[in-house]
């Protein structure tokens, strides 16, 4: 009779954990904060707020029975091809009529040379996505658009900023950082720049092309604000400068001449490039809705857009008028803006030693709101900057929002006078 041995004796297994921890996010993420603006329009949200903060066009100017209108005939006329799939390109009725927009510019363009996108916003994007690998370098503008720097740093980017001054980058001061830093590309709002609001000069673009040409640089031209201009003469695009042809992406959207909630935007792009964004805009969102874009294409055939935008922008004309005109009452002596000959924003200093930032809470308990300048910067910030945004308000709330502003202020001024 065989007698069995023992069975061996194991340590006790430890119990499994009832809530294990979730991987980490990517690095990418954790690296690239919010936007500012987003954080300071959350907190100025409230009604009794004059808010000076926001890139937001005036609502009461949408032409919303026009907008409205044309959804019905879409809807009715073509309901299962608007509310079906389509194409990653974009609808071909909404990119003929664009393609015809951009050809009466003096930028001669084809269908087929345009993405739809689900507002510019995503066209920097999928141009991240598409040019750049984590470490390369992307020139800006000094200040630069809080969204393109998000994009660029999300994408892994070492972002440097090209000096320039009032008018705008400096083409030398350009071409020397290409030679020294060999960037992926440069961006760029050429036309009523967010923040400063500064349009930069012809000579100067034919240079900018020029440069990219030399030196082996991809532009990236964006332009959501060019059509609303108040003063002087359309400047052409960089896109549209000898040399640029074959290395410019021109982008440009409908929120600030139709509606931003319709999310319609677009680049133009050289082929090879415009079919990596195609693909990476497959993997993203597949494509830009199709009742939108349709319903922008038939907006586009049954009304004049053109004079739709003239009737906008007299009315911000008057409100930049307005703006400007409180200025001197509302800010510290010593401080400094420009005057915009379009688009949405303004740009001012105060004197030192000013910080925007650090002052924001207590002009913000006057129920007005400004945007530091301090993040619009790619490298150390200016940080007696501010941006206003002058189109949401009436002449009315803007000469009560400068006095709220003054009166929050005022205080700092006072310390500043007895020192």
């Amino acid at each position: 009779m065989t007698v069995a041995e023992p069975l061996p004796t194991h340590a006790p297994v430890p119990p499994l954990p009832t809530h294990a921890p979730v991987p980490p996010l990517a690095a990418r993420a954790k690296a690239v904060g919010g936007s500012p603006v987003r954080d300071i329009l959350a907190v100025t949200a409230r009604p009794e707020v004059i808010n000076f903060a926001g890139g937001l066009p005036a609502p009461e100017l949408f032409d919303a029975k026009g907008i409205a209108a044309a959804y019905d005939a879409v809807l009715a006329e073509a309901p299962a091809r608007a509310l079906q799939y389509s194409t990653t390109e974009g609808e071909p009725a909404l990119r003929d009529a664009l393609a015809a927009r951009t050809t009466a510019r003096a930028l001669p363009t084809g269908p087929d040379d345009l993405l739809v996108t689900t507002g510019s916003q995503q066209a920097l994007s999928l141009l991240a996505t598409a040019l750049l690998e984590p470490g390369d370098t992307v020139l800006v503008e000094n200040p630069c658009y809080l969204a393109a720097l998000q994009a660029f740093g999300f994408a892994g980017a070492r972002i440097v900023a090209v000096p320039g001054d009032e008018h705008g980058i400096d083409p030398g001061a350009l071409e020397e950082l290409v030679v020294r830093e060999r960037p992926k590309l440069l961006y760029t709002v050429p036309t009523f720049q967010n923040p400063t609001g500064r349009t930069l000069p012809a000579a100067r673009r034919a240079a900018v092309a020029a440069v990219a040409a030399r030196r082996g640089l991809w532009i990236v031209e964006d332009d959501p604000y060019g059509e609303l201009r108040y003063d002087g003469e359309r400047v052409p695009w960089i896109a549209a400068h000898p040399g640029a042809e074959d290395r410019t992406v021109l982008l440009g959207s409908f929120s600030k001449v139709m509606a931003p909630g319709l999310r319609l935007g677009w680049l133009r792009a050289p082929g090879e490039l415009r079919r990596a964004c195609a693909v990476a805009k497959q993997a993203a969102d597949l494509h830009t809705p199709t009742v939108n874009q349709l319903a922008a294409a038939r907006y586009l055939a049954d009304n004049d857009l053109d004079a739709h935008v003239a009737r906008v922008a007299g009315v911000y004309r008057e409100r930049r008028d307005a703006m400007l005109s409180g200025l001197a009452g509302a800010l510290p002596a010593g401080s400094v803006w420009n005057r915009p000959e379009g688009g949405m924003f303004l740009w001012a200093r105060l004197p030192e030693p000013y910080d925007t930032t650090a002052l924001l809470p207590r002009v913000v308990r006057q129920n007005v709101a400004y945007v530091p300048g301090a993040p619009f910067y790619a490298g150390t910030p200016d940080r007696a900057t501010l941006r206003l945004c002058f189109v949401t308000q009436t002449p009315q709330e803007i000469g009560e929002g400068l006095r709220r502003l003054g009166e929050g202020l005022s205080p700092i001024r006072s310390a500043t006078s007895a020192g």
